[in-house]
């Protein structure tokens, strides 16, 4: 079988995320999956019950090492992480035969950051954010049809129609304050890399996470090769 890629470096490096981020970019300039941002998400209730889904990895933090996506902070993933704020993601590129896995504790961003990220996002989908409760009951199509009309009236904008991004004049659309940034702080890292015959290549790397404040102080990493 043909690889796209090496095995993983020999000995380890020090630290983990240069590399998930080296593969995530190299996933991108691939171009050859639609969403190689695309990362599976999975929370849990506080009693354990755990969800799982896709999302869109919007910064992978080399330095302070997260991950950070965004939602609607009551949606279920939202309730789960306010009672239980660990979680983890995995990103899998078929085409590269890579794997990343990040687990860790969930903190929201800088209100900053998520001000300016959906002041970035086109017009239409900063009122499809202020319309959707999202993960509640929706007892018709037409009423979340309403609910996009009404958030468009409540801005003054046009209602939303396919094509139409460009920002109207005049229009200002602020974040809803249950929307925004997360930042899932890894405290381990798992890497891998499809070997021929199913030998695969695994490594994993740890830290501890203390809070300061609104961020975390972390510890030196520590690697260890998995069998595969």
């Amino acid at each position: 079988m043909e690889l796209y890629n090496d095995l993983l470096p020999d000995p380890l490096p020090t630290e983990p995320m240069a590399l998930a981020n080296a593969w995530l970019e190299t996933a991108r300039a691939a171009r050859q999956q639609p969403n190689p941002d695309a990362m599976v998400l999975a929370t849990a209730t506080a009693d354990g019950r755990p969800s799982a889904r896709i999302v869109l990895c919007k910064e992978l933090d080399v330095v302070r090492g997260y991950v950070s996506f965004v939602t609607n902070y009551d949606s279920r993933k939202g309730r789960e992480l306010a009672v239980n704020a660990r979680a983890a993601l995995v990103f899998h590129w078929d085409h590269a035969h890579r794997q990343v896995r990040v687990e860790g504790v969930v903190a929201k961003a800088p209100a900053s950051e998520s001000d300016e990220y959906f002041a970035s996002r086109n017009w239409q989908r900063r009122i499809g954010a202020w319309a959707s409760a999202q993960s509640q009951p929706l007892h018709s199509r037409e009423q979340l049809n309403a609910a996009v009309r009404a958030a468009a009236e409540r801005f003054g904008a046009p209602h939303p129609t396919p094509g139409n991004v460009n920002d109207p004049p005049g229009v200002d659309i602020p974040r809803p304050p249950f929307w925004g940034g997360l930042h899932l702080w890894a405290d381990s890292v798992e890497l891998w890399v499809e070997g021929a015959a199913r030998v695969h290549e695994r490594a994993r790397w740890t830290r501890s996470l203390t809070t300061d404040g609104d961020e975390f102080d972390a510890g030196p990493w520590s690697a260890s090769r998995l069998q595969p």
